[in-house]
């Protein structure tokens, strides 16, 4: 299309002389303009049909030409035909110089152009054909018979030749002269053309046989084209010299009125009177006729020969081809090469020029060379000119094309079975040659880019999709095997000049090469990876070869080096290789045995990648372990625990460090589930230790604010004549009992517990400890057969110290106690905090202990001295005997002390695990006993003002005052004013003194609630003061539970003030009057509108009315009750409990159950649901302080005593029953050492 493109152009602006008409240009420039058109472009593209084109053509030249004055008439049809024809002609010199256009395609150009000659000669003397033709009439009948021309001038073909084999022009032409007059004659050439007819159909060698085709369709078809296509040229050469015809039957030669024949051979070749001819005789003036039945014989003329002489036709035909062929190679590269040639000028890939391209396929025309070894032929010739070095690569592509082209017209099964082996054997030569070169690019592996094996593989690809080299046996996949076994190899050294360039830099970090030489091989597969992202050929994975070859040296090479790679990552605080390097590299070759399997599916490599680097984790979390005491010291020496914020940036800062190894263990993504649940316990156990240790650390800041030395504080309040008032006034004779107001930094601390524990919960719900916990349990490996002591951990809670007596006969001395626990050997175990000033000191302190063996536990009740050694009180002795305390329940022991006194201790026990969920609960566990004993002490300090509030004395003095008839406003007013002077608060409510002559008023009989209210007006001012304070400083969550914990010391006081607690002893306190006791519930009542104050108040409605506030409730409903009526409903009572209760004692609480949030909020819930029935202690607390009533209530203890004992002893009995039962079945795999006897026993 872009040659016609330019040729029409060049018409149409008359640069063409050979199409200098005037018409000629009109009609030509006209469809030019047409031609330019980019729809009518793609519809050419799109048809593809050369009638198509003409037609087109056809269509503008008759609009212009019907426009033309000048024809007249008809006039305008026959220069029509004339405009078509130039048109045609054209067409086929366009064609000439393209090599290979399809045969069909010029055949039909050729029969168009024959059925056009006459029109086409008219008007012409001399055409271009080297014809002299003679003016013809209209008629068809008529047709001179043009004469030839003997001088090589008018040759082209002959002056080709004369270049080819350098041979002079006068040369030339003396030996054409002579074969002129000896041999060449047209009759010659169609002798010729008779004989291959006649051996065609007498079954003859030449031009071919049956046996030359593998089956008869494939000899029939080409039978049938060859016969065809000789009558053909029989039939133009009749036509251009009817004389030829003369001499010969009618039917030899065909009728020119049949149909166009459907050769496969084309007309490029189209034949000619003989070599003497011009080639435009064969190529632009040859016309196809019609031909007749094949099968009729063409040769009936005696001048026909029988043997195999021909004139034009050499003795091996294909032989002479092939040699010409080359012949014309050679000298088209000798030009193509010299100096007359730039480097910049472009050359044609099919190497061969226009006139060499004529005369070959004249020469395959006449010779009847098949276009199927033309094709072949012209590709083994390019191929041995390649391997010579003599061509480019390029020059292989094209004559493949011409391959592909010849078998899109005449398909490989009609092709001559020579002519198919020769191809097969050229097309192993080329697989053989390619594969050689693509094996040797190999060298560059992994740096290999797809533009330096394009060529190859576009011709290999070529050569195995032909299917062709099935017939020469050539095992493709043994040659593809070399490729990839050279592929392994170069990878292979690749890796090894990588890997030594690496390990030869200086340096101590043996990790190091290793980590570079991961990220080598992760980059070099991405890249290949990139590049080649299907396999070449269907088999040349180059991803999978290469990744299958270095792999598996990296490997061995980590290997190599465990030892050396351990030992540098625990030589010391600063080792050589970084831990933290240690597992880059597990990372890294996570990654790269994940791209092995991908890329490799199939391979056998395989590395234990978590047997390899778990013990490098197993160190990491042993430093880890030892690490952090020193994080959670840092974090409470560095604390500052003032501000506005609820908590400090303390455990904010310790819990971030506590998760910074979770998120190392999660980014692992370890691939063992199981070692990864043992990593995660192994955490959990150090998570566990580091908050037990804050929570020791944060109570000890706690108790030193709390009960701070004299020299080290004093708190700021001015107390002292406040407090002598009241003792004047309301309490005289009893200890002075100072107020004491709570710090922000106490509030702060305490936050921080209840913080503590929510981030505890988030670092729970992270681990995911539920998952990992039941990984532990169902993916577990079996354990083998060994006997291993199990560890049970003992809870001790030292509760309460009663009767002890001081060291020195002072009576009225005091005792600041704690508790130390120690085993066997003297080690101390445990210990309390100190309680000061006191002979009966409450701690409510628990300690975990663990045990795999029982121990005997020396509890010391020691008294501390400011200087010098502490002194011991007494001491007791307790059994921590897992076979004791098997029933896992509390045990409350009363211990006595060897001097004097005893303490009660609460034991409980439960099996330790080595289990997530376990630490857990540990750690849950101390903070809740953090947060208790924080809480207690809250209480502790505000119990002794609330008790000197609400006291006997203040509602004796409240009844004193209305019978002395006291100034009780004044008084009361009075003690106000002091306290909030003592607490440093300010008011600013005016004080309006009374006037001299105004009497005092005198109270009277009957005490108001405004009077019984302002009685205890100065715990309410306490309140205030400190609300404000925790208000400020304290969480919602944390002020909740301090107030709540504040109303039950309410109720315990309100409780003691009308009934003392229970004892079989007989008690000295005196039921109070009915007033006293309105006294002490409109208290009650105050209080509990204090802490509601209408739904704002810091105690919710459901807690103040709980199950104590209920008994106090009760109490006034028995208070006025006799002694016999109170004895008969307490033993229906007891009755009615001891029925309902349930049959066992409910277990101690076990650390799971405090695992997280979610399950203490559900042991919370449980413990609330349960009723407390207490009224039948209510109603024996009342009958103490009836005269002779000690002897009852010591018989109805001591039947509770019996009853819960004895439903404790079935229950127990039932649970060691059911234990029994697996311990049988396991008695001959599994025996537990018996218990060492008890010390002493």
């Amino acid at each position: 299309m872009k040659v016609l493109e330019q040729r029409l152009q060049d018409i149409a602006m008359g640069r063409d002389a050979a199409y200098s008409d005037q018409f000629v240009r009109r009609t030509m420039g006209k469809f030019y303009g047409q031609f330019m058109v980019d729809s009518f472009k793609r519809q050419m593209k799109e048809n593809r049909k050369i009638e198509e084109l003409i037609l087109m053509f056809a269509t503008h030249a008759t609009g212009v030409l019907k426009k033309e004055p000048s024809l007249a008439g008809d006039g305008w049809k026959f220069e029509l035909n004339n405009q078509i024809a130039q048109f045609v002609k054209l067409l086929r010199e366009c064609l000439r110089n393209v090599n290979h256009v399809s045969q069909e395609l010029l055949s039909r150009l050729d029969t168009y152009t024959a059925k056009l000659a006459p029109t086409l000669n008219q008007g012409y003397t001399n055409s271009d054909s080297g014809y002299d033709s003679a003016s013809t009439s209209r008629d068809r009948d008529s047709v001179t018979i043009p004469s030839t021309s003997t001088n090589v001038a008018d040759m082209q073909l002959v002056k080709t030749v004369a270049v080819l084999f350098k041979v002079p022009e006068n040369a030339i032409q003396t030996e054409v002269d002579q074969l002129r007059s000896q041999i060449v004659s047209e009759k010659a050439a169609m002798t010729d053309l008779k004989t291959c007819l006649k051996n065609l159909n007498a079954g003859a060698p030449f031009p071919g046989r049956r046996e030359d085709f593998e089956t008869e369709a494939a000899w029939q078809h080409w039978k049938t084209s060859e016969a065809t296509h000789l009558q053909q040229l029989m039939l133009i050469m009749a036509q251009l010299n009817p004389e030829l015809a003369k001499s010969n039957p009618s039917d030899v030669l065909p009728s020119p009125d049949l149909g166009r024949p459907g050769s496969v051979y084309n007309g490029v070749d189209s034949p000619g009177a003989g070599a003497s001819r011009h080639a435009s005789i064969s190529s632009r003036r040859s016309m196809f006729g019609v031909t007749e039945d094949p099968n009729d014989d063409p040769d009936a003329g005696d001048d026909v020969p029988t043997g195999q002489q021909f004139t034009f036709i050499p003795p091996n035909p294909k032989r002479y081809y092939k040699r010409l062929v080359e012949y014309c190679l050679v000298a088209d590269l000798e030009v193509m090469l010299s100096p007359e040639v730039d480097d910049n000028d472009e050359v044609s890939l099919g190497i061969l020029s226009a006139p060499h391209i004529e005369l070959i396929n004249e020469c395959a025309l006449r010779w009847r060379v098949g276009h199927s070894y033309r094709a072949a032929c012209f590709l083994d010739l390019v191929k041995q000119f390649y391997e010579r070095n003599d061509v480019p690569m390029e020059c292989i592509p094209e004559a493949l094309q011409n391959v592909t082209k010849v078998i899109q017209e005449n398909d490989l099964e009609y092709w001559p079975v020579q002519d198919v082996d020769y191809l097969s054997s050229i097309y192993a030569g080329l697989f053989n040659v390619f594969l050689s070169s693509l094996y040797h690019s190999m060298d560059n592996i992994p740096n290999l880019k797809i533009s330096e094996i394009q060529s190859f593989l576009t011709v290999l690809e070529h050569v195995r999709d032909s299917g062709l080299l099935e017939r020469f046996d050539v095992d493709i996949g043994a040659r593809i095997h070399d490729v990839q076994d050279r592929v392994r190899q170069v990878s292979a050294h690749w890796y090894e000049v990588k890997m030594q360039e690496f390990t030869s830099a200086p340096g101590v970090n043996r990790a190091l090469p290793l980590l570079l030489m991961t990220d080598e091989i992760e980059k070099a597969t991405k890249l290949l990876d990139k590049r080649f992202p299907e396999p070449l050929l269907g088999k040349l994975d180059f991803v999978s070869l290469f990744v299958e070859a270095t792999v598996p040296h990296l490997v061995t090479d980590i290997q190599n080096s465990q030892k050396r790679l351990f030992e540098s990552s625990m030589n010391g605080p600063t080792p050589d290789v970084p831990i933290q390097d240690i597992f880059a590299l597990y990372r890294r070759l996570k990654t790269i045995l994940g791209m092995y399997k991908a890329f490799v599916p199939e391979g056998t490599f395989t590395f234990e990648i978590t047997a390899f680097f778990e013990p490098y984790v197993r160190q990491w979390l042993l430093n880890t372990d030892s690490k952090t005491g020193h994080w959670v010291e840092a974090v409470s020496q560095l604390a500052s625990f003032s501000g506005t914020e609820s908590h400090s940036s303390s455990i904010v800062d310790l819990f971030d460090s506590l998760r910074s190894p979770i998120n190392f263990l999660e980014e692992l993504e370890w691939v063992d589930d199981y070692q990864e649940a043992r990593f995660f316990t192994s955490l959990s156990k150090t998570v566990s230790k580091a908050v037990d240790q804050y929570c020791r650390n944060i109570e000890g800041l706690f108790l030193t604010e709390m009960f701070p030395r004299p020299t080290d504080h004093m708190q700021p309040q001015k107390s002292s004549a406040w407090l002598e008032k009241a003792r004047q006034l309301a309490i005289t004779g009893e200890k002075r009992v100072e107020p004491f107001n709570f710090r922000a930094e106490s509030c702060v601390k305490l936050n921080n517990v209840e913080a503590a524990r929510k981030l505890l919960d988030n670092m729970y719900n992270q681990m995911q400890a539920d998952k990992k916990a039941d990984v532990l349990r169902n993916a577990a490996p079996p354990v083998p057969q060994k006997v291993e002591r199990d560890r049970f951990l003992f809870s001790v809670k030292i509760v309460i110290a009663e009767g002890l007596v001081p060291l020195d006969s002072n009576p009225s001395s005091k005792l600041d106690t704690f508790v130390t626990l120690s085993d066997e050997a003297g080690t101390r175990l445990a210990k309390t905090r100190t309680i000061y000033e006191s002979l009966n000191p409450r701690w409510d302190e628990t300690f975990d202990l663990s045990v795999d063996k029982p121990l005997w536990v020396m509890v010391s009740v020691r008294d501390r001295a400011l200087i010098g050694k502490h002194d011991t009180i007494g001491r007791a002795y307790l059994c921590l005997d897992p076979r004791r305390f098997g029933d896992f329940l509390a045990h409350e022991l009363w211990m006595d002390l060897d001097t004097q006194g005893r303490v009660l201790a609460r034991v409980s026990m439960e099996g330790e695990k080595d289990d997530i969920q376990f630490f857990f609960g540990r750690a849950f566990r101390s903070l809740k006993r953090a947060e208790a004993d924080m809480l207690r002490i809250f209480i502790d300090k505000m119990s002794p003002f609330i008790q000197q509030c609400l006291s006997r004395n203040v509602v004796k003095t409240l009844m004193k005052s209305r019978d002395q008839g006291l100034d009780y406003n004044k008084a009361l007013g009075n003690v106000t004013a002091l306290y909030r002077s003592a607490i440093g608060t300010t008011t600013t409510e005016p004080q309006i003194p009374l006037p001299q002559m105004e009497k005092p008023r005198l109270r009277p009989e009957e005490l108001t609630d405004v009077e019984v209210e302002q009685a205890i007006l100065p715990l309410f001012d306490y309140f205030d003061a400190n609300l404000q304070t925790l208000n400020t400083y304290l969480s919602d969550t944390a002020k909740e539970m301090v107030m709540t914990r504040v109303w039950k010391e309410i109720l315990n006081i309100v409780e003691g003030l009308l009934i003392p607690p229970l004892s079989d002893a007989s008690s000295d306190m005196k039921p109070l009057s009915d007033k006293e006791v309105d006294i002490v519930f409109k208290w009650l009542k105050f209080l509990r509108d204090y802490f509601y104050a209408n739904g704002e108040g810091p105690v919710p409605q459901e807690v103040l009315h709980n199950q104590k506030y209920r008994d106090i409730l009760s109490i006034r409903l028995y208070y006025d009750w006799t002694t016999d009526a109170l004895m008969e409903e307490c033993v229906r009572m007891m009755q009615q409990s001891l029925r309902s209760a349930p049959s066992m004692k409910k277990r101690a609480k076990s650390v799971y159950a405090q695992r997280n949030l979610g399950t203490i909020k559900e042991r919370k819930k449980e413990k609330q649901q349960e009723a407390d029935v207490t009224s039948e202690q209510t109603i024996m607390r009342i009958l103490r302080m009836r005269p002779r009533t000690s002897e009852f209530i010591a018989q109805q203890l001591q039947i509770i005593t019996a009853m819960q004992a004895e439903q404790e002893a079935r229950a127990k009995e039932l649970e060691e029953r059911k234990l029994k039962r697996p311990l049988a079945s396991r008695q001959g795999n599994q025996q537990h050492p018996p218990v060492p006897p008890l010390p002493g026993a």
